[in-house]
């Protein structure tokens, strides 16, 4: 049975043809979109290939063209400005949230300077522990290293692309207050800046009947956010999911953020 990594892992795949093909095996290279029933793998020219898993030969992960760790922090900064909870405050480099809802990019920690230190995190404890509320961090692949033994409550793919305004204006998209916020009922779309000058727009709570209707609604976010000085455009999906519709509309993986539950190890 072959040990397949992370789906939005990049890879070359060796798998069979049908029967009576020449040459009888080829190779798929690209990003890892799932592994069953089907192995789907998203080329660079953005077509899917697909082929039952009983036909690999043999796969190799390969390296993602690099994302540099202070484009990491600059965008999980924009993010967390989108979701900025109800209380914040900075402690020793990182930024902690409370808000209510329970939603975790505005219930937890994260280390977002360059100074944080896991040092720093019994102070973290205690300041959710004296709101009533479970101290939780969000750690954004390579801004703090853990040690080994914490369990992992939730694993995120932050997922990104180009964008530019093309589509007429959505009459059912109304703004909030806060950060540059609209919202639909299936879907809300934020506008924040990071320190490094990029504006991002940022999706999030998309519901939508079927996969067409959810990908129109996220275009006709992207495309207002477009107009209000986004550059760039950023979609969170849980690691467990498959993310078609995010491959559908041209996202692809920037990095991972994991959230972390319990601290007795730390």
């Amino acid at each position: 049975m072959v040990s397949w990594p992370d789906l939005g892992t990049r890879v070359t795949v060796r798998y069979r043809r049908p029967a009576g093909s020449v040459p009888p095996l080829t190779d798929a290279v690209g990003h890892l979109l799932a592994v069953d029933p089907v192995v789907r793998v998203r080329t660079k020219t953005g077509a899917v290939v697909e082929f039952a898993p009983a036909d690999v030969v043999a796969f190799r992960t390969l390296t993602d063209a690099p994302v540099r760790t202070s484009e990491i922090r600059a965008l999980e900064h924009a993010a967390a400005a989108a979701s900025p909870g109800d209380e914040r405050t900075w402690l020793e480099g990182w930024l902690l949230r409370a808000g209510p809802g329970g939603e975790l990019a505005a219930n937890s920690a994260v280390p977002l300077d360059i100074s944080a230190q896991v040092s720093t995190v019994p102070a973290i404890v205690d300041w959710y522990h004296r709101r009533g509320l479970t101290p939780r961090l969000a750690i954004p692949d390579r801004l703090l290293h853990l040690p080994p033994g914490v369990t992992v409550e939730r694993t995120e793919q932050v997922l990104v692309r180009e964008v530019s305004s093309s589509a007429e204006p959505d009459p059912s998209v109304t703004l909030s207050a806060g950060p540059l916020t609209a919202v639909n009922e299936g879907a809300r779309a934020a506008v924040t800046g990071a320190p490094d000058g990029t504006r991002w727009v940022g999706l999030s709570a998309i519901r939508a009947a079927d996969d067409q209707a959810a990908a129109g609604l996220c275009e006709a976010l992207l495309s207002w956010g477009a107009d209000r000085g986004a550059t760039r455009g950023y979609l969170i999906a849980d690691d467990t999911d498959a993310t078609d519709l995010a491959d559908s509309l041209g996202f692809r993986l920037h990095h991972r953020r994991r959230y972390v539950r319990t601290m007795d190890s730390v």
